[in-house]
């Protein structure tokens, strides 16, 4: 595991927190709608697939969000800005008056 004392992180902006944050609501809805919803058996086979659904969302959900603590990204402090690019057109003034 990398040394992040007195380094700034991604943090909340980690993009596997938005995902894991994510999933996981979607994991906890479906596993309350398998617990306390209409289960209709008849046609999934048997099988409550929205509880076994939202569970496994709920674990995908956490391990994402467990790999972003665990290994978070780390923002370099100087980064050297873009140069010009010369293939770019420049912007146009807008017209006045009319």
């Amino acid at each position: 595991m990398a040394d992040t004392a007195g380094r700034k992180t991604a943090g909340a902006f980690d993009i596997r927190t938005f995902i894991g944050s994510l999933l996981g609501l979607y994991g906890l809805i479906l596993t309350l709608m398998g617990i306390f919803g209409d289960k209709e058996l008849e046609k999934t086979g048997g099988i409550n697939a929205n509880l076994w659904t939202g569970l496994a969302l709920l674990a995908i959900g956490i391990a994402f969000i467990s790999w972003a603590r665990l290994r978070p990204i780390v923002v370099p402090e100087h980064v050297e800005p873009a140069g010009d690019d010369p293939t770019r057109p420049a912007p146009r003034r807008k017209q006045r008056g009319h």
